[in-house]
């Protein structure tokens, strides 16, 4: 398996997202374009690191962020696919990998905005999508996983001619909580102060969020 590892390693790409350093560590995103014109997007990491009671010494964020990845599908909803994960430890100390397949078609929703998405469609459309959205997330905190950093640019959208389909990135801080409540007033709260929706169209998103949640959501406040 170590091979493997170094492998997947060795292949470079162009920065999505430039190496930072948190978590004691260092943090990255390559895209990684193959010969037969798939598109993978690897995140690389040294170093980088969350403690539990589980895990007190340390485990690499990517496995966190796996376990999202394989679980959210379950409550319906869309995340990258995996291609390979994996971790190696050093003399650098952890390195973890994870590499996932292009959302193809899909943009992260400010720049969606950014380039008159919202005009094209109109208020209509516009309003259905924000609904698809909010019933995404009450999906996911109705089985109790918390995103937990839910901004509005984590949230992704394919808006076709007669369709739109929403998806989730970034779950490296993901979480199964103990109650469905807790992680769905941390994830709401979280995304309305990350977010540059007008009132409005905060509440035509709760609208969505509460119809597939089905029962009273937590105060907010």
């Amino acid at each position: 398996m170590a091979g493997q590892f170094e492998q997947w390693w060795q292949l470079q790409g162009a920065w999505v997202e430039e190496p930072n350093r948190r978590r004691c560590g260092e943090s990255g995103v390559q895209r990684l374009r193959q010969e037969d014109g798939r598109v993978y997007y690897a995140k690389r990491q040294i170093g980088h690191i969350y403690r539990s009671w589980l895990h007190p010494f340390g485990r690499p964020t990517v496995l966190r962020e796996r376990k999202a990845l394989l679980a959210l599908p379950e409550c319906g909803v869309r995340v990258p696919k995996i291609v390979y994960c994996g971790t190696t430890r050093g003399e650098q100390g952890w390195r973890g990998l994870l590499v996932s397949e292009e959302l193809q078609g899909f943009q992260d929703i400010e720049s969606w905005y950014a380039g008159g998405g919202r005009e094209r469609i109109g208020p209509e459309r516009h309003a259905l999508l924000l609904q698809q959205i909010g019933a995404m997330l009450a999906r996911m905190n109705q089985g109790r996983w918390q995103h937990g950093c839910l901004y509005a640019k984590h949230v992704f959208v394919r808006v076709g001619e007669a369709e739109s389909e929403v998806a989730l990135l970034d779950l490296e801080k993901s979480r199964r909580r103990w109650t469905s409540r807790g992680a769905a007033r941390h994830d709401l709260r979280q995304l309305r102060r990350h977010s540059s929706w007008s009132e409005a169209e905060w509440q035509l998103l709760l609208q969505g969020y509460r119809r597939q949640w089905g029962k009273a959501l937590p105060a907010l406040d």
